[in-house]
């Protein structure tokens, strides 16, 4: 039986028509009072669509020339007819011939003139109606560009900073690859916003970290704000392969041709060691924060395994301290798009978020609560700055239990000791799921059962002085809920989405660009543990961060590992664990050896950002829990960790 389709069109009340006689019968002032939305009233059918290659002058692939970048817009036609000048909203991206974009996969398509018909995503079929270009930028190196990919680098930032300095009049382009007819961007005031999943999230970051004058905004989605967080931490290897890996899936047939000094730089720039380099160096927007003009609307997801949420506190810790406009949503999901869990609500509030920030109407986004939080599926909450105000750090210290490797956790510091050996076939959802068990291959150190809600909101940190029996080891630290809930289920293929048959849409469609997207609902888990947060570490950095070295055996070494940023509430009859042990499985890489580590108790802590500090936890842990607290923890039946080598940022997609 044929799947039926439901089409849902979301169309405001005025077309251009209605809107032209309504003016009419409007008082003066009420006539000529500052519009607070754009409203889709230009062509799609209509619109320009065209080409251009702009100069980013840099020579990536050393072949003597510039290199082009090739920039497919659509824009409306009629503000062009009236000599009216329009704001752009930009991807810049690797993927529009690899691999696509969306939850669809979508690829950009051409005319036999060479001009964009399918852009992919729902941008241009709901923007340029509204009086906006939208515009797709394939990265050097990929599709019909020039150059080469360098994984974040001069040449990737570069590609799309080429663009907004041209549509600024700042930079050449021309109307063909190679050829010497210029093109002007005389139809553009210049205001530009950047938005993109993953990689090209990443892109947006690194572009608004150049301090570029005319980026007015930008929309980070699950993006990368230090390269090397994305392949290490603290030396720790989070994956199997390096940035030439991911350079080669991407870089278009042309291009791997002419590439191979760039692959040769990106091997020799990024050891396997762990250690810090001048690669990464240029790859680190984190650093450059105070430059960033733009104002930011990031989105993540906080079950994010592949751009992990360690890219979300250091960057917008650094913002928060250059003054940058700022808007966040954070998701149970994983590496998923907003459009694919909360799709509404995202269009409205994107479109809103863009009409203030490129257009100036004052619609009043900018006075909204600062962070989007979903706490249970589909159940979201606001607060009105993020980290929420009243939230400080508490120091938690782990004890030891009456069984080995089940501690205690609390605010007193404890002496004693726990061991634990690294298994690399266990993961952290095998130690949550036997955290009252004196299990050899982890230290668990665990709360008593809560007497009412306790909020963690933001980054925590946790320091380690263990003694190894090896040369090498590495260590995981996580932060996990103990207790029963409905999450959605970000271990599954799809990262806590399920994709539908049934099809809405969001703007103007073409024979050869729908606007119609398949629907998804949230694939949800019941479980008995979640995982809150969670950092890695190669002991051997402990002296610096920078660079590794052996460790001696029987000597103890102390370092603090990062834990990813967060917003959780751990209810009224839960409790709160501290797990430490070393690899984790699918997360990290293992070390060369298989350390035994002793933790000197007296010297390990957990640095905790609760909302209400220290007295919201000595609260929470005192005092009568409720009855149905009880219950031992058991496995969450079938959710282990996504396997993650060879993952790119955006999956591929």
């Amino acid at each position: 039986m044929p799947t039926r389709m439901r089409f849902t069109i979301w169309r405001p009340l005025a077309t251009a028509a209605t809107a032209a006689l309504m003016a009419a019968f409007l008082s003066p002032t009420a006539a000529e009072a500052a519009p607070s939305r754009s409203e889709p009233v230009h062509s799609y059918d209509d619109a320009i669509r065209e080409a251009v290659w702009v100069d980013t002058g840099y020579d990536g692939d050393g072949d003597g020339e510039d290199d082009r970048v090739a920039v497919d817009i659509v824009r409306p036609r009629e503000p062009a007819r009236q000599g009216r000048k329009i704001p752009v909203i930009m991807d810049a991206s690797p993927y529009y011939s690899c691999c696509g974009r969306g939850n669809e996969s979508q690829k950009k398509t051409y005319d036999a003139d060479g001009d964009v018909v399918q852009m992919p995503l729902f941008y241009d079929n709901y923007f340029v109606p509204r009086g906006y270009a939208v515009i797709g930028v394939d990265l050097a190196g990929t599709n019909r560009s020039d150059g080469c990919v360098d994984v974040g680098g001069r040449s990737d930032i570069q590609s799309a900073k080429a663009v907004v300095d041209w549509l600024n009049g700042r930079a050449k382009a021309y109307t063909t690859r190679t050829g010497t007819e210029r093109a002007a961007a005389t139809w553009t005031n210049g205001r530009t916003g950047m938005i993109g999943k993953s990689w090209d999230g990443t892109i947006a970051n690194g572009v608004a970290a150049t301090g570029v004058e005319g980026l007015e905004t930008i929309v980070p989605i699950a993006a990368i704000s230090s390269w090397y967080d994305y392949y290490f931490t603290k030396g720790a290897p989070l994956y199997g392969s390096g940035p030439d890996w991911l350079s080669d899936y991407v870089n278009s047939p042309d291009a791997r041709a002419r590439c191979d000094a760039v692959q040769q730089r990106l091997v020799d720039g990024a050891p396997r060691t762990g250690d810090w380099t001048r690669l990464w160096t240029e790859r680190d927007y984190v650093k450059d924060a105070g430059k960033v003009r733009a104002s930011v609307f990031l989105v993540h997801g906080m079950q994010d395994l592949n751009v992990r949420m360690q890219h979300v506190g250091p960057w917008w810790d650094a913002l928060a301290k250059n003054g940058v406009d700022r808007k966040i949503w954070l998701s149970q999901t994983g590496h998923v798009d907003p459009f694919d869990f909360r799709r509404a609500e995202w269009v409205e509030t994107l479109h809103r978020w863009f009409d203030h920030e490129l257009l100036g109407y004052d619609n009043g986004i900018d006075r909204e609560p600062m962070a989007d939080i979903e706490r249970s599926p589909d159940r979201w909450v606001t607060s009105e700055s993020w980290p929420p105000r009243g939230t400080r750090t508490t120091t938690l210290h782990p004890g030891e239990g009456d069984r080995p490797g089940v501690g205690t956790l609390g605010l007193r510091t404890n002496r004693g000791s726990e061991s634990f050996t690294d298994d690399p076939s266990l993961s952290e959802t095998d130690w949550a799921a036997h955290i009252d068990e004196p299990t050899p291959h982890k230290a668990g150190f665990v709360t008593r059962p809560l007497s009412r809600d306790l909020r963690l909101s933001g980054s925590s940190t946790v320091t380690v002085t263990a003694t190894p029996t090896t040369r090498t080891a590495h260590l995981s630290a996580v932060l996990v809920d103990l207790g029963p809930d409905t999450i959605r289920d970000y271990a599954d293929g799809g990262e806590g989405i399920t994709t539908l048959t049934d099809r809405t849409c969001w703007g103007a469609s073409t024979a050869g660009d729908s606007a119609c997207y398949k629907e998804t609902a949230a694939k949800t888990a019941d479980v008995e543990y979640t995982v809150v947060s969670r950092g890695w570490a190669d002991l051997g950095n402990h002296a610096s961060k920078w660079r590794g070295v052996p460790l001696t055996p029987g000597k103890a070494h102390t370092i603090t590992l990062d834990l990813a940023a967060t917003d959780h509430v751990v209810p009224a009859g839960h409790r709160l664990a501290l797990i430490v042990a070393g690899t984790d499985k699918d997360l990290i890489d293992p070390p060369a050896d298989t350390p035994t580590l002793t933790l000197d108790l007296s010297r390990t802590s957990a640095r905790v950002p609760f909302v209400g500090g220290t007295a919201a936890f000595a609260r929470a842990t005192s005092g009568a829990a409720p009855a149905a607290s009880a219950g031992a923890v058991t496995p969450l039946d079938g959710v282990t960790a996504p396997h993650t080598t060879h993952r790119v940022p955006d999956g591929g997609q």
